[in-house]
């Protein structure tokens, strides 16, 4: 499984960006599919996810700014990013796992097994 990453830049605070995640070489479809950010320095932190049955899960910090969708006949994961804020500038991830998860479990980079190589995103004030 490969998993490629697109539509990152560069954006002034307030406005909007929508990364994609194009998948490659699924057998079947996953599980759950999320996105991760991480900022320079820290851990790899969740921001959404979605599983098979189109629950959604998502971080605090980007409820009601950010949405998690896919098109599973293209294979594809979508994050619409809007009231994009410069604390949300970081390098975002997409990431599939095969495993059941807990909602509890949904946001935890350790339990996803494929990832793209990442898309930066910069948000300036």
């Amino acid at each position: 499984v490969q998993l490629v990453e697109s539509g990152g830049g560069s954006v002034q605070a307030g406005g909007s960006l929508r990364l994609s995640c194009t998948a490659f070489g699924y057998t079947h479809s996953s599980e759950y599919m999320a996105w991760f950010r991480q900022f320079p320095g820290k851990e790899r932190e969740g921001v959404a996810s979605i599983g098979i049955d189109g629950s959604t899960t998502y971080a605090d910090a980007v409820k009601g700014r950010f949405t998690i969708s896919e098109d599973s006949a293209k294979k594809i994961l979508y994050l619409q990013m809007s009231s994009l804020k410069p604390e949300d500038t970081a390098m975002y991830y997409c990431a599939a796992t095969y495993v059941v998860l807990p909602r509890s479990s949904r946001l935890l980079p350790q339990l996803y097994n494929y990832w793209g190589q990442g898309t930066q995103v910069t948000v300036s004030s």
